[in-house]
């Protein structure tokens, strides 16, 4: 059976290799070859291992569903297909609407799954994607927030950044997809609320190795930073998720880093506080933008 772990894992180290000329090569070429690697004979070992008739027609199988997987990822990588046809049904805002997005990956898609709804009778849209990192956002955020129009955008972004999700990143990295998110929001007409990363734990299964906590306080702090400097509201989800070992809350999250249906009660009213007072920048623009005209009529 080791002798088949590492077949396994020189096969799917070559079909990485394959899919990084894929661009350059037809996709039922390279499934073929890639498939006939799958298939081929073993080469000699030093020493012969114990055969189980099971284990080639396992490894086909995962590289055949490996494979399907990263040409899915090859062809969508920001995933702009996931809310294209949703997108494609929503009429504009209506006259007074106080329509908002939520931007963001698996903490926000999993919103109102289980038992906790996702703000019911409110004006809000989800547009959250598991998994995805800020780079990938930066990419949808015209058809999957600027396009349907929203008063405001709440941002929830970088922990998978932080994991490595679509490869290294760095903190300003981080930061600068935030901040290009912010602004084409801005320029657009659109209020920001920029939410804080919700800590890590440990205590059900391993979370803060591939999130260190120290880098989500980082990020955390130099969001709401920015947001004081640049007129945006900072939503600060991070503190009422804190235990008194400053991790996450064991009885509000189901593994250590995503919020349980108790920990989306704590975030819910904590989103409708900032969202309120991002409306009420709006009226003040508002009220600032009438009182410009009226001056220059006189």
């Amino acid at each position: 059976m080791k002798w088949f772990r590492q077949l396994g894992l020189v096969s799917g180290t070559l079909v990485l290799l394959l899919l990084t000329q894929a661009s350059a090569q037809d996709s039922s070429s390279l499934e073929r070859l890639v498939l006939a690697q799958a298939q081929a004979p073993a080469q000699p070992a030093a020493q012969a291992a114990p055969q189980s008739t099971s284990a080639p027609q396992d490894d086909s199988a995962k590289l055949r569903s490996d494979l399907k997987m990263a040409q899915d990822k090859l062809k969508d990588w920001p995933n702009l297909g996931r809310y294209r046809d949703a997108n494609a049904q929503i009429q504009p805002p209506a006259a007074g609407e106080n329509r908002v997005v939520f931007m963001g990956d698996s903490i926000t898609d999993g919103w109102g799954h289980n038992d906790n709804r996702f703000f019911p009778g409110k004006p809000y849209i989800n547009r959250g994607i598991s998994g995805q990192t800020t780079p990938q956002m930066l990419i949808r955020f015209r058809p999957d927030v600027i396009a349907l129009k929203p008063k405001v955008v709440v941002i929830l972004a970088g922990t998978n950044d932080i994991a490595g999700n679509t490869g290294p990143s760095t903190l300003e990295a981080i930061e600068d997809n935030l901040t290009s998110m912010a602004e084409l929001a801005k320029v657009n007409g659109i209020h920001v609320v920029l939410a804080s990363l919700l800590p890590v734990c440990d205590y059900i299964k391993p979370q803060t190795a591939r999130r260190p906590p120290e880098q989500i306080i980082a990020l955390n702090d130099w969001m709401k930073d920015y947001a004081t400097k640049n007129g945006l509201v900072y939503l600060d989800y991070y503190s009422a998720m804190l235990d008194d070992k400053k991790m996450f809350k064991q009885e509000l999250t189901r593994d250590g880093l995503h919020p349980n249906d108790a920990g989306y009660q704590i975030m819910g009213p904590l989103a409708e506080k900032a969202i309120a007072a991002a409306l009420r920048q709006n009226g003040s623009s508002n009220h600032k933008k009438a009182a410009k005209r009226e001056s220059n009529r006189k």
